[in-house]
């Protein structure tokens, strides 16, 4: 499976997952108006930070190992139950803790302890959660790329349905309880499409883990675990500071352009996860992966840089269809977005190494390094220029970590294999 092709077969998901976020965009930007955003934006960042704890940590290393393992079928199984042992054991543990404290959480998050109800939802369906995430990363591993592009289009399908129906019934709550549940119906279709397979059985989740393997992923729960206390983090920390100083509505445009930022680049995003990190993690040599890498710069960041382009010239008739005209100043945010996004797409190219050879340390360092800078930026750009400035904080802080990614990832390639070589010997 070629890079043009998963692109091609992964645009299908892409296309129908992006026609369903941008219905929810506007079912939300009617429904639960600009501030409601900013608390949808707030429940999705807390969710990336529990589900860590869950074993979504770890699907990472399940995509990596299972692409790795590809000639070695028992030592796939062997990483499956023990991923699932992870995940489940991790699932129970979390269930507890956030359906007892839901209420606090609900006030951290939400600024609502009514609200907070919302959190017993996810913990009555979190298994389901994690579960789902594992089996899409091992159909991702295994390069069943037909299985998981269907399987990723019912996710969308039941997303919008569950969404919409809630939101439009139970506005803000209902919109909540959505983004809480609708993963954790997705898995009852995926556990399905395994089981199509000649080659998946449902026991293959559950078993003792294997401590070797254990310990392989452990490194990716280290770094997710980072990512996940860095990321939702600044996010949260820059949402709060534009909501504090410019008020809820401001930080409801920012929500907004995040999303849909999120949603144009969806193709190029997914295609890294689908097609770059099972592909990377079965190369052996520097060269090999150095011409990935090539290919990468030769199609994927053209396409970021077209959709970037389009989505400045259209963005009158963007925010016009997709929004509401309560959304009208969302406009000052994207240039400074889109070329964010621009350089952000140049970066993960070559970060998706970094992952696919798990440089555990590196990607710790940058992680916490650059989600500090990018808040930072954002109180100095907000001070000096205004609340359209955050988002040229964004791009400036992409630029740096594209150098980065240069100096201590590509150029020292040749370095990292033979380091690899030496403990393997």
């Amino acid at each position: 499976m070629n890079l043009v092709r998963t692109s091609l077969l992964n645009g299908v998901a892409v296309l129908i997952k992006m026609l369903t976020l941008l219905g929810l965009n506007k079912v939300l930007a009617i429904y639960v108006g600009p501030a409601g955003y900013a608390a949808i934006g707030q429940f999705q960042n807390a969710l990336q930070v529990i589900t860590v704890f869950t074993g979504g940590a770890i699907s990472n290393g399940v995509v990596k190992y299972t692409a790795e393992y590809h000639n070695d079928f028992s030592r796939q199984v062997r990483l499956w139950r023990t991923a699932g042992f992870c995940a489940m054991s991790g699932s129970f543990i979390v269930a507890v803790i956030v359906a007892i404290y839901n209420k606090e959480l609900g006030v951290l998050f939400l600024k609502s302890a009514e609200l907070g109800a919302v959190f017993i939802w996810f913990a009555g369906v979190v298994v389901f959660f994690s579960l789902n995430i594992l089996l899409l990363a091992i159909l991702n591993g295994k390069k069943a790329v037909v299985l998981y592009v269907v399987a990723n289009i019912s996710g969308s399908l039941f997303a919008f349905c569950v969404t919409f129906y809630l939101a439009v019934s139970y506005g803000l709550f209902g919109a909540l309880v959505a983004l809480a549940i609708y993963q954790s119906i997705s898995f009852f279709v995926t556990l399905f499409l395994c089981l199509r397979t000649n080659w998946f059985k449902l026991s293959y989740l559950f078993g003792w883990p294997d401590l070797s393997i254990a310990k392989k992923l452990f490194s990716f729960f280290v770094m997710a675990l980072v990512s996940a206390a860095c990321v939702p983090t600044a996010q949260i920390l820059i949402r709060n500071h534009i909501g504090v100083t410019y008020g809820w509505d401001v930080a409801g445009y920012w929500e907004a352009m995040w999303r849909l930022s999120a949603a144009y680049l969806m193709l190029i995003t997914t295609t890294l996860g689908v097609y770059y990190l099972p592909k990377l993690s079965e190369l052996t040599t520097a060269f090999d992966v150095r011409q990935e890498v090539r290919q990468g710069y030769k199609f994927l960041f053209p396409l970021a840089v077209f959709a970037g382009g389009a989505m400045y010239f259209l963005r009158d008739i963007v925010v016009e269809i997709l929004f509401s005209a309560d959304f009208y100043p969302v406009r000052m945010f994207f240039a400074g977005q889109i070329v964010g996004d621009g350089l952000k797409i140049f970066s993960w190219i070559m970060a998706y190494v970094m992952l696919s050879r798990a440089m555990v340390k590196l990607f710790i360092a940058t992680e916490v390094i650059f989600c500090g800078s990018l808040y930072l930026l954002t109180l100095l750009f907000s001070h000096w220029w205004g609340v359209e400035a955050v988002t040229w904080a964004y791009a400036l802080n992409y630029a740096l970590y594209c150098v980065v990614m240069y100096v201590c990832v590509y150029r020292r390639l040749d370095d990292h294999f033979h380091e690899k070589s030496g403990i393997s010997g």
